[in-house]
Formats: structure tokens, sequence, C-alpha cells
């Protein structure tokens, strides 16, 4: 979308909040951002272009147009922005890192529930616990709630009139010993239904209820004298006790509150996330997220308390942060504590995504000490280049011709400093008449790039001309006709002094001749160049045997072929004697095929006619 595109709709655009969306020529959702002013805020996009992003700029290139939806409130468009954005995911939004399954643990909605670990959270009614990143833990809470409290595990149907029908064999057959049998009598139904109260007590962080139940149960049976009971109530207690111990306990008097903050580096955010329950850390999580565009920790840290309460069904009603937010749910308190527990919280919250950060920055420094050679050579050549991106992808151009007969030319292709020889492509000129490097240049890099655009191919960051300032000048041509010259970097290479241009630049480039970047061009252009001179070699062959064999009068292309694959060429089968002609192809083909050139040497030459 041009800025002229844009000057026509201003004076339509309002000033009030909103929604907006630019839209690629697909109809496919490319960016959905928010706005107080709508006005203003899209006015950004096509106002001076230097303070922009590459991004940015490439964002309004490939959109075709924008749309906008209007809306009463700030926060009704930050509502709408997530819903959307969760909806389409678009390409130039925050991408969240987090294609993983989780685990869930699951109460089965049914007479006598089950309790049990899944990944596929399904809408029957049942109640889900989690998502829990670790499997681990899932696996000691579920042996936690086995030992407290004996469940069902069968997967039988436990309707009444089945379990009625013969509840003795039900009974033997899917007894299992864990279970005390409820469907079957041998527990009544509100003592397992109170057993599934407090696991699910267990699983919100709610210990207080547990611990009161156990008691309970211990006094109980004390009372009754069933010491072995009360023991192994007691035993049940002292098991849940040392759980809990392994729980972090921050306040006696914090209840139930989300601890959230964020950090940042130039490409990346990261916000980490405290559940407390009854004064206990019960879910610690860290979300990844891209930043893109202008995007900024307000914003961010915004979308991801949204996403966070919904993913953990967060039913808080307070937010400890470090600034204060828009939120989409205003009903919510929100506390930017200064000092106290809420601080030590928020400080505890911070240490860990601060310390996150730090690892994965150490993280990448290690991959860069570590890294291949390509990726060296690359770094280097963008450094050489003064590019603003590696140049991942690299396409090579050169034109092969002999004083105008035979003209093609040859694109090949570099990825991760590697040739890519699947996508190498040769070219037969089509509008260029006699010996015209130049204008086969132009045509070659035009018909190229045009069908790539056309297709929807990711454009290369690099693009050699082999050739000097007239061939680069002439790539130039067709790239500006397209509109993309300012999505890539060209150049040209001469060959004698191996000195780089760049477009509208008079004065080159010298590179080190021993620099690992200069090696890595000079390979390109001579794989082009090798490309070139293969594919002219074997149009000048075909034409040559399709002369001399095809145009014998009923020897066709696969006669032809045949000889050529057994005798290499043309001039052996002149000098071979026609019996031999006669086992390989026939008799008949044998004698026309001799006849044919027995009357080429008995024909007078050139000089003989004058």
């Amino acid at each position: 979308m041009t800025t002229e595109d844009y000057k026509k709709l201003l004076p339509t655009l309002p000033k009030q909040p909103g929604v907006y969306k630019f839209i690629g020529p697909e109809g496919i959702i490319l960016y959905v951002g928010k706005a107080k002013n709508l006005k203003n805020r899209l006015a950004s996009y096509f106002g001076s272009k230097k303070h922009h992003s590459q991004k940015t700029k490439t964002l309004v290139k490939k959109a075709a147009h924008f749309e906008y939806t209007i809306v009463e409130t700030e926060q009704d468009a930050l509502l709408l922005e997530c819903t959307l954005i969760k909806k389409y995911q678009p390409r130039y939004n925050v991408m969240l890192k987090d294609g993983r399954t989780y685990s869930y643990i699951c109460i089965k909605k049914e007479r006598f529930p089950r309790v049990f670990l899944t990944r596929r959270v399904i809408k029957d009614g049942s109640s889900y616990f989690g998502p829990y990143p670790s499997k681990y833990r899932v696996g000691i809470i579920l042996e936690l709630i086995k030992s407290l409290f004996p469940l069902r595990t069968c997967n039988f149907n436990l309707s009444r009139e089945n379990v009625e029908k013969d509840k003795f064999k039900v009974c033997l057959e899917y007894h299992i010993k864990n279970c005390k049998g409820p469907c079957v009598g041998f527990e009544s139904e509100k003592d397992y239904n109170d057993k599934i109260e407090q696991i699910k007590n267990i699983l919100k962080g709610n210990f207080k209820s547990v611990k009161d139940y156990l008691y309970a149960e211990m006094d109980h049976y004390a009372k009754l004298m069933e010491f072995e009971k009360a023991q192994m109530a007691k035993d049940k207690l002292s098991a849940f006790e040392d759980y809990q111990g392994k729980s972090t306990v921050v306040s006696t008097t914090i209840r139930n509150v989300d601890v959230f903050s964020i950090a940042s580096d130039e490409k990346q955010a990261y916000v980490s996330y405290l559940k407390i329950v009854n004064g206990s850390i019960i879910h610690t999580y860290i979300l990844e997220m891209t930043k893109n565009l202008n995007d900024v920790e307000k914003d961010l840290l915004s979308y991801a308390i949204t996403d966070l309460r919904e993913k953990f069904s967060s039913n808080a009603e307070e937010l400890i942060l470090p600034f204060r937010v828009k939120l989409t749910e205003q009903d919510l308190k929100t506390t930017v504590p200064k000092i106290g527990d809420k601080k030590k919280l928020l400080e505890l919250s911070e240490k860990n995504v601060k310390y996150f950060l730090l690892q994965k920055q150490k993280q990448q420094i290690n991959k860069l000490n570590k890294q291949g050679s390509a990726e060296r050579i690359l770094q280097t050549l963008k450094n050489d280049l003064q590019m603003e991106e590696v140049p991942f992808h690299i396409e090579c151009f050169d034109n092969s011709n002999i004083q105008g007969a035979y003209p093609v030319a040859s694109c090949v292709v570099f990825r991760n400093a590697k040739p890519a020889k699947k996508d190498y492509r040769h070219f037969n000129i089509k509008t260029v008449e006699g010996p015209d490097d130049f204008a086969s240049m132009e045509e070659v890099v035009f018909r190229r790039y045009k069908r790539m655009l056309d297709e929807g191919k990711d454009l290369p960051q690099l693009v050699i001309i082999d050739g000097g300032k007239g061939q680069l000048s002439s790539a130039v041509k067709s790239l500006k006709k397209l509109e993309i010259l300012d999505q890539l970097t060209v150049i040209g290479i001469a060959k004698r002094l191996e000195e780089i241009f760049f477009a509208n630049d008079p004065v080159p480039l010298y590179i080190n001749k021993k620099s690992e970047s200069l090696k890595l061009i000079q390979q390109a252009r001579n794989e082009a160049h090798r490309f070139a001179i293969t594919f002219h070699r074997n149009k000048r062959s075909k034409d040559f045997t399709k002369t001399e064999l095809t145009e014998i009068a009923g020897i066709g292309a696969k006669t032809s072929e045949k000889l050529l694959k057994h005798f290499k060429s043309v001039k052996k089968i002149k000098e071979v004697p026609e019996a031999e002609l006669t086992t390989l192809v026939g008799k008949a083909a044998a004698q026309k095929i001799r006849n044919h050139f027995a009357q080429q040497k008995t024909e007078p030459d050139e000089t003989d006619a004058n």
C-alpha cells in the first residue's frame, strides 16, 4: 500500500479508539493493532519513513489495504485486539513460542469420578487443572493424591442400572487394590465425593482445607478407638505436610494473587507469572514472546496477562505488577507495591525473569561462539557490504553467448553460504537480438523476480551480477520496474580487479583478497558462469546433433540419440563400417546414414565452388 493510497483515505479516518488490520493481496491479515486514536496511529505508518524499522516498511509495502473497527473505549480495543490476534495469528504480530502440548489433571464428570493425567482438554463438564509444564511434577501430585485418597481407576460404565444388575460380578472384574469399591457399596457415594472435593482443594492450592479434613479423619478414628486407621490418617497428614513444605510459602497474610513482571531485550520479551494461592506459590511460568514493529513493554505485559490468566484458569482478583497497564478485566485490583510482602513477591518474580533473560543471552553468546563457518562468513559479508540483514539467501546471474548466437543466462542460488542446486535456473533469451549482454541481463532479472513475486516466494537478501557497471545498471532497471530495489542488496563484481559495485554509486568497493566474504562472492560468480557455459554448450550441441543426424531422411530423434549414446560423436559415426551401424539401428537406417555421409564427401566445398 502506497502513501498516495493512504492520503486518499485520510479524510475519512476517525479519531476514535479502535482496532486496525493490515491485509495482504490475498486477503490474509498481516497485522492487527489497537489505537487510542485511529487517525493518528495509522498516520504514523505513512509519515516520515526515516524512523521506521525495516519490518514496518515491509509490512506497509506488502499490505494491499487496511481495515478498522471503532470501539467505545481503549480497553475494548485491547480486548478486541487480543481476540483477533489469537484467532488469525498474523505474521507481523507478537508470536508466542508456545506450541507444546502441556499436561493437565482431569477430574472426570461421572459417577465416582476418576482422577488422571491428560493432554487433551475436552469440554464435557469435567474439571481440568493445569497446564503443568512438567510431567514429572504432575506425577508427584498424582502419587500424593493416590496415597491420601484411594480412588476408582477402572474404566467401567458405572450407571446405577449397570451396577445393580450384578454388583459383585462388577467388583470382581474391575475392583483394583487402591479402590475401596464405591460402585458395589463398599464406600458411600458421599464419602467418595468428599475425597474428590479435597483433591480439588489440593489442586487449587487450598491446603488448609485438606489438613482440616485429615485432622478430622484422624480424630474421628481415635474417638472410635480404631487406632490403626487413626495411624493411617496421621501418616497421610505427614505425607501431605511434607508435600506442602516443598511448595514455597511466601506470606501468611497474602491470599490469592497473580504476580507478573517483564524483562526484554531488542528482539525478545519474557513475562514471569507466579500464581499465589493461600500464601503459597503453586505455579511459576515464563512466557517468551518475539517483539515486532513498535511493541513496548506495557502492551506486551497487558497481552501476556490476559493470555496467562486464561491459560492457567486463574480467578485471582488482585494482580501485583511492576507498573500500571490497561487490562481487559476492569474489575481486577492491581497493585504496584513499594514495600512489604507484596514488594518481595514482585522482586522474586523480577529476579526470575531477569535471570531467565540473562540465561537466554548467555546461550545466544555461546551459540555465536560455536557457530559454524557458514554463519561466520555470512556475518562478515553482511558487515563488508554494510547490509541490514544477514544474506542467508544469495542469487547470482551470468550471461553466455558467442557473437549473439545461442544467448542464454543462468541464476544460481546459495543458501547459508552453500549452493542450493535444486533452485538453480537457466534462461533462454527471448527479447534480445544480437550480442547485447546489458539487455539480456535486464530481461532475465526481470523475469526471475517477476515470477517470484507472482508466486509469493521470499526474495533473496543479496543479488550478485557477474559484470561491471553496465550489467549492474541493467539489473537495477528491472528491480526498479518491479519496485523491489529497496527490499534487497544488489551488487556487481568486475572480473579484472574484483571490484564490487553498488547501485547508483560510481566508487567501487575493494574487499580484502583473503577475505572469506569475497571468496563466497567469487564462488557464486564462478558457479553462475559454469552453469551458464554448460547450458550454452548443451544448447549448441543439441542444435548441431539435430542438423547432422535428424535432417537425414528417415532418421528420427530416437535413432539419432541411440547412435550418439553408443558412438559418442557424429565424427565417430561417419567413420564406423556400415555393418556396425546395421547391428545397432538396422540395415535400412544404416544405409541411409552411410549414403548421406558418402554424398557429403563427393559434394564440392565452398572454396572449390569459387
